[in-house]
C-alpha cells in the first residue's frame, strides 16, 4: 500500500524539525524509522530531508508511505466482504455472522482477513490487514480497518483514548431495567484459553452502558455502548445481571433462539485519522436478531 501525505507548514510549526512535526501528527517512532529507511520517504520542498531538518512557514512537507510486501500469513482467498466505506487511508466493512476476523489455528483460510487480502489481491496491490476494533466470529456489523500504518497507528491511539463511539445492539433473555451501567472487571477463568469471568481480584477494569429499546416480556432489544472493549465484554456483563444474550452458546448455552450470540455493532462515530472528518457509519440490525416484531 502506498501513500503520500502533503502539508503545508504554518507559522506556528516554524523552526520546527522534521521529526517532532510527524510526532506531533500522529507518526509513531516505529514509523518515523520506516520512513527513514524508505527511498524519498521524507521530501521538504522537492527534495530528501531527515527527521532533523528544519522546516519554515511555507515548506512543503511529502511523506511517502510506502508497504511493498502483504501480511504474510494471510493468504487471499475470494470470499464475499460488503464494504461500508472506502478511502486511501480506511476501510469500514460490515462484518457477516460465522465469520472470524484473523486466521488462526483451526481457521486458517476462512475469515475477514483473506476476503481482504484477495480485495486488494485482485488490484495488485500490498496490504497488511490491520483491524481496529475486533468482533467475535458471530458477532456481525461495523469493523474499521487501516490501510495504511499511519492511519493504524492513529486510530489505535483513538480506541485507547475512547476516542471511536461503539454502539452495539444485543438480544437478551428477559426484561432488563430500563438502562444501566455495569462496572465490573473482567479475566481470564482458570484452565481456559476462551472463557472469560467476572473478576473482582485480577480482572481488568470493564464498564458497560445499555438502554432498553424494545421487549416482547421475553426477550429484550439492547442498546449497548463500552467504555471498555474487554474479550467478551458485552456476553459476560449482560450474564451477569441475569439477562444473557440470547444464542450464546458459550455463556447462554440453553437457548436456542438463534444459532449465535444476538450481537450487532450497529454504529461507529469517530474523527478521520488523517483528513480529521466527522464520520458516522450506522448499520441495521441483520435479518436473523428481527426477533422482536
Amino acid at each position: 500500500m502506498y501513500r503520500t501525505l502533503n502539508y503545508t507548514i504554518h507559522s506556528s510549526h516554524s523552526n520546527t524539525n522534521v521529526g517532532q512535526f510527524l510526532r506531533e501528527n500522529g507518526y509513531s517512532h516505529t514509523i518515523i524509522v520506516h520512513l527513514k529507511k524508505t527511498q524519498d520517504g521524507i521530501i521538504v520542498n522537492g527534495l530528501r530531508a531527515y527527521t532533523n531538518h528544519i522546516l519554515k512557514e511555507g515548506d512543503l512537507l511529502s511523506i511517502n508511505i510506502k508497504e511493498s510486501v502483504s501480511s504474510p500469513n494471510i493468504v487471499a482467498v475470494a470470499l464475499p466482504i460488503d464494504i461500508v466505506y472506502e478511502d486511501a487511508d480506511i476501510m469500514v466493512l460490515n462484518k457477516a455472522a460465522d465469520m472470524p476476523v484473523h486466521p488462526s489455528q483451526n481457521n486458517y483460510d476462512n475469515t475477514l482477513a483473506n476476503g481482504v487480502a484477495h480485495y486488494y489481491a485482485t488490484q495488485k496491490t500490498p496490504y497488511v490487514f490491520r483491524c481496529i476494533n475486533r468482533l467475535d466470529r458471530d458477532t456481525t456489523g461495523l469493523l474499521i480497518l487501516a490501510k495504511h500504518m499511519l492511519s493504524a497507528a492513529i486510530l489505535s491511539q483513538m480506541m485507547k483514548d475512547r476516542q471511536i463511539e461503539r454502539t452495539y445492539l444485543a438480544l437478551v433473555d428477559g426484561v432488563t431495567d430500563t438502562n444501566g451501567t455495569i462496572n465490573a472487571p473482567i479475566g481470564r477463568l482458570e484452565g481456559s484459553t476462551i472463557e472469560r469471568i467476572i473478576d473482582n481480584t485480577n480482572g481488568e477494569s470493564a464498564i458497560t452502558h445499555y438502554k432498553l429499546l424494545k421487549t416482547n416480556g421475553d426477550v429484550s432489544l439492547l442498546e449497548v455502548h463500552l467504555d471498555t472493549g474487554r474479550t467478551h465484554q458485552i456476553r459476560i456483563h449482560m450474564k451477569s445481571i441475569g439477562h444473557p444474550l440470547i444464542g450464546d452458546s458459550l455463556y447462554n448455552p440453553t437457548s436456542s433462539l438463534l444459532n449465535r450470540q444476538a450481537l450487532h455493532s450497529h454504529r461507529l462515530k469517530f474523527c478521520h485519522p488523517i483528513t480529521k472528518k466527522a464520520m458516522d457509519f450506522v448499520c441495521p440490525l441483520p435479518n436473523d436478531m428481527n426477533l422482536l416484531k
